[in-house]
């Protein structure tokens, strides 16, 4: 039953209303258009209106980690890759973060000089790393020092570099000045001058007892520390060492063998059939075939180091997919191939990912992916993998 408006002010005044809110209010309601009865409601107003998405934060320069924060979900609410974030603070996949560590979330830049009095900056220059190159040797060559180079790319000692990538080497530092015809401290001239190429099975501690030297010798003079990581055909400089009598190379590391049972046939199987879908070569396959091998005996694990699932060991705290995802054999061998049909987007970085992966030794490029302590073991599997390969494939 419709109230006229003065029965209207009547009661809203009873209730104590002021008479201002009482005139809008009966305005307001003796004013609905006529076809307020077919307009949409809310929830239909909302379902027709394009949704915007939320752009991803500007990252800051400096983040500090907060209880329950992960690398993957850091990175993701910046709009980064967390392979970046992993590289950009000397991170691995199986690494820790902890509440109050800071985090770079923006990649180094090298600042250009500002003053008009200050001399012009040399023209930017890059180095494309082939095998055998070291931090310390590719500064030696382009005159600057091993930290300026950390500091132009984002590395730290622990960091491992590999053939085809590329590296800043101009603008980071100037080289510092050596005094011609300074005596050496010991007031002796080093015996020899003379490198170590690096081979299978080579720990520093070995090539130091081997040249009558000792590791923090290698270390001040490669630009390593304990947490570095050398890979056969690497070069280390042992100048300055006094060579030993020569001894019989180190013998490389017998190739593993393994015949395959039926759970661990079917998951190589899966593999070649992905690799043969993404149309990816032989020895991408091998090298899947090998990496799944060395992280679970092929096999599609609910456990690990860590939170580390599935065939390749994948840990969902740094973005590799959620657990379910990570257990789901397929997916998990295409988000280990990446590139273009990644179902992982950019959040990880496959073997396509990698640049000049073919290139790159076989180990190194299994490497490159899954960051791992233990780099030499892939090598270890190369010839198994191409049988393997042959018979399932």
């Amino acid at each position: 039953m419709g109230l006229d408006n003065a029965t209207r002010r009547t009661r809203y005044l009873q209730l104590g209303m002021p008479a201002a809110v009482i005139g809008a209010l009966a305005g307001t309601l003796l004013t609905a258009p006529a076809e307020a009865a077919t307009a949409p409601n809310a929830v239909e107003r909302q379902r027709s209106t394009p949704l915007r998405l939320v752009p991803a934060q500007v990252p800051p320069a400096n983040y500090a980690v907060q209880p329950g924060d992960t690398i993957s979900a850091i990175a993701s609410r910046f709009g980064l890759r967390t392979a970046d974030v992993l590289v950009w603070n000397g991170l691995s996949w199986r690494s820790v973060i902890y509440p109050g560590q800071t985090l770079i979330l923006q990649a180094p830049i090298v600042a250009a000089a500002t003053s008009a009095a200050a001399p012009a900056a040399p023209a930017a220059t890059v180095h494309a790393v082939v095998a055998g190159d070291t931090i310390y040797a590719i500064a030696q060559k382009y005159g600057t020092t091993v930290d300026a180079v950390f500091a132009a790319n984002g590395l730290t000692r622990a960091s491992v570099i590999y053939p085809g990538q590329t590296l800043a080497v101009s603008g980071a530092a100037t080289p510092v000045a050596v005094a011609p015809a300074a005596a050496p401290v010991t007031a002796v001239a080093p015996a020899v001058t003379a490198t170590h190429t690096v081979v299978a099975g080579d720990t520093l501690f070995g090539i130091a007892q081997k040249y009558g030297t000792t590791t923090p010798a290698l270390f001040a003079l490669n630009g390593l520390d304990a947490s570095s990581i050398i890979y056969p055909g690497q070069t280390i400089g042992v100048q300055g060492a006094v060579a030993a009598p020569a001894a019989a190379p180190a013998a490389a590391p017998a190739a593993a063998t393994s015949t395959l049972d039926a759970e661990q046939a079917a998951n190589a199987a899966l593999i070649i059939r992905i690799g043969r879908e993404l149309g990816v070569s032989d020895r991408a396959i091998a090298i899947a075939l090998a990496t799944g091998m060395v992280e679970s005996g092929l096999r599609n694990l609910d456990w690990g180091d860590r939170d580390s699932l599935g065939i390749f060991q994948q840990r969902p705290s740094t973005g590799w997919g959620a657990p379910e995802q990570i257990m789901d054999a397929d997916r998990s061998t295409r988000v280990f191939y990446g590139g273009p049909s990644d179902p992982n987007g950019h959040m990880t970085r496959g073997l396509l990912d990698i640049p000049g992966w073919e290139s790159m030794a076989f180990t190194d490029a299994a490497q490159a992916v899954q960051i791992s302590a233990y780099p030499d073991k892939y090598g270890q599997w190369e010839a198994q993998a191409y049988s393997w390969l042959a018979l399932h494939g």
